[in-house]
C-alpha cells in the first residue's frame, strides 16, 4: 500500500508526522509498522495516561509481571521495567526511520509526573531512564515547569536528548528554548560532543481552547472568539521558534554541530465536537515542526484533512486574537498557570492508577 497521500504531503512541507500513543499490543500485532509505512509516522510519544490505559487493557503484560512477582521486584521497579520495555522495542521498530531522517525515528519516555518540580530528582531520573532504555533514539519527556528547566540544561548538558513536555505559553516556550541552548552550551564548555543530541518541544493546543472558550463564555465574550485562541497562540510560539533560531547565539552552537529544537504540537486531538476534527493539524503547518496525534485524529487527517493558511503567513493575526482574547477579560497568564498545573495533576493520577494496577497485578500473580 502506497503511503496516504494527504499525510505525505503534510510530511512534505516539513511536519513530522507522530504517533500520540504506544502499547505492546500495537508494537507485536504490527499495527506501529502499518501507520509508519502507509501513514507517514516517523515517531512515537508517550505519557503516564498513556501507558495507564495500554498496561490495563491487555494481557500481553501478564507474563513479565509474573516473573517479577516470582522474583519479588517492588512496584516502581516494574514500572519502569515495563515501559522502558515497550519504549525500547518502538525504538528498534523506528531505527530504521532515525538511520534514513537524521532527526525523527524518536520514542519518547517521561520522567515520573511526582518530581515535576524538583529539579535534581528529574534531572536523576532522566539520567536513569537514558540508561535503562539505552537507545540513541530515545526522548525523554521532561515537564517545563520553572524547576524543570534547570534539569533541562542539565540532561541536555549530559548528552541527553529531551522532549521538554507540558508547554502552554510562549513565554514560557522561550524559556524552555533558553534551556536547551545553555544545556548545549554547557556541554561545550566541559568538553564534549553535540553530536546526536536532539530536542523537541512539546507545546500543548486543544487544551489552551478547552481553557479559554469556558472563560470566554463565563464574560459573556463575542462567540467567534472561541475556538480560535489555542492555534493562534501556537502561531506565536512558532514565531518565537524563528527568532530564537535564527539568532547570532544559536548560530555559533549551529556552527559546532547542534541542531534546532523543534516545535512539537501536543494535544492535537479535538475536545469540542464543534470544531473541526483536524483543525490543530491544519492550523500548524510549518517546516521543521512535529505533530502528535492520537491515532484517530492522524487518520481523520488521513481522510479529509486539508492544509490551511501557512503560519509564517498568521503572526498578525494570532497577536490580534490573544489580544481580543486578553481584552475580552481572560487573564491568559492565569489560564497558562492553571493549564500546567491540570496537566501535571492528570499526569500524577494516571501514574498513580498506573502503579496500583501494578501492585495489583504483581500481588495476584505471586
Amino acid at each position: 500500500m502506497a503511503p496516504n497521500e494527504k499525510l505525505a504531503e503534510l510530511s512534505a512541507a516539513g511536519v513530522a508526522v507522530w504517533l500520540d500513543d504506544l502499547s505492546r499490543d500495537r508494537i507485536r500485532s504490527g499495527d506501529l509498522q502499518t501507520l509508519i509505512d502507509d501513514f507517514s509516522v516517523v515517531g512515537v510519544t508517550t505519557n503516564p495516561t498513556i501507558f495507564a490505559a495500554a498496561i490495563s487493557g491487555s494481557d500481553s503484560y501478564d507474563d513479565q509481571v509474573h516473573a517479577m512477582a516470582i522474583r519479588d521486584i517492588g512496584v516502581g521497579e516494574a514500572l519502569r521495567t515495563i515501559t522502558a520495555a515497550d519504549v525500547r522495542d518502538a525504538c528498534d521498530l523506528l531505527a530504521p526511520v532515525a538511520q534514513r531522517t537524521g532527526r525523527d525515528g524518536r520514542v519518547s519516555l517521561e520522567v515520573s509526573p511526582g518530581v515535576a518540580h524538583d529539579t535534581d530528582a528529574t534531572a536523576a531520573e532522566a539520567a536513569h531512564l537514558w540508561w535503562l532504555v539505552d537507545r540513541p533514539n530515545l526522548f525523554i519527556k521532561i515537564p517545563a515547569t520553572q524547576e524543570g528547566l534547570a534539569a533541562i540544561t542539565t540532561s541536555i548538558a549530559r548528552g541527553i536528548s529531551v522532549n521538554v513536555t507540558l508547554i502552554f505559553s510562549p513565554e514560557r516556550y522561550r524559556a524552555v528554548m533558553d534551556a536547551y541552548l545553555s544545556g548545549l552550551e554547557q556541554r561545550v564548555r566541559d568538553g564534549g560532543s553535540l553530536t546526536g543530541i536532539a530536542s523537541v518541544a512539546s507545546f500543548f493546543v486543544s487544551r489552551v481552547d478547552g481553557e479559554i472558550d469556558r472563560r470566554l463564555d463565563e464574560c459573556g465574550a463575542d462567540p467567534s472568539l472561541k475556538g480560535r485562541a489555542a492555534v493562534a497562540n501556537a502561531q506565536l510560539a512558532y514565531q518565537a521558534y524563528e527568532e530564537v533560531f535564527s539568532s547570532e547565539r544559536w548560530r555559533a552552537l549551529e556552527a559546532q554541530g547542534a541542531t534546532p529544537q523543534r516545535p512539537l504540537w501536543a494535544s492535537t486531538g479535538t475536545k469540542n465536537p464543534d470544531y473541526p476534527d483536524t483543525l490543530y493539524i491544519s492550523g500548524l503547518i510549518a517546516p521543521d515542526t512535529v505533530n502528535t496525534m492520537p491515532e484517530k485524529t492522524l487518520k481523520a487527517y488521513a481522510d479529509h484533512g486539508s492544509p490551511g493558511t501557512p503560519v509564517q503567513q498568521t503572526y498578525d493575526e494570532a497577536a490580534q486574537v490573544m489580544k481580543a482574547v486578553a481584552e475580552a477579560g481572560v487573564d491568559l497568564d492565569d489560564v497558562f498557570a492553571s493549564l500546567e498545573h491540570e496537566g501535571i495533576k492528570k499526569f500524577t493520577d494516571s501514574w498513580d492508577d498506573l502503579t496500583a494496577s501494578i501492585r495489583s497485578q504483581l500481588e495476584d500473580k505471586k
